[in-house]
């Protein structure tokens, strides 16, 4: 059983349910936030082991709210995975150029979700 901690930040409510649900039978403990500015603020607070981020959220976006998190030393050294379905080649590359630590696309494969997740925490920052 696992106990890392991971914070989903997703707004639509389907798509964070499934995610939410998966993580949480495959063991981890998992926070959520529906927009960019509350997951900076839980992250501050609580300090995940791993953030999946979906890019395009009401108020700030993933790509903001990764500067955000980048810029405290609190938690610079979390890695965030960007969750989206912008599945474009050029969408990878912006985000991996932006400084997130992963890519993983939507619709997910719930088969290999949570082992995907467990890959990018084992590679950590």
């Amino acid at each position: 059983m696992s106990t890392e901690r991971v914070l989903v930040v997703e707004d639509n409510d389907k798509n964070l349910k499934l995610t939410r649900d998966l993580l949480e039978y495959a063991g981890f403990t998992v926070a959520v936030a529906t927009t960019g500015e509350d997951a900076v603020a839980q992250a501050e607070v609580t300090v995940p082991d791993i953030i999946l981020m979906d890019l395009q959220l009401p108020g700030i976006d993933g790509h903001e709210a990764l500067a955000r998190l980048r810029a405290n030393p609190d938690t610079r050294q979390v890695p965030v995975v960007a969750l989206t379905a912008s599945a474009m080649p050029m969408d990878r590359e912006r985000a991996l150029s932006a400084g997130f630590d992963g890519f993983l696309e939507k619709p997910i494969n719930v088969r290999t979700f949570p082992e995907q997740v467990r890959t990018h925490l084992r590679n950590g920052r």
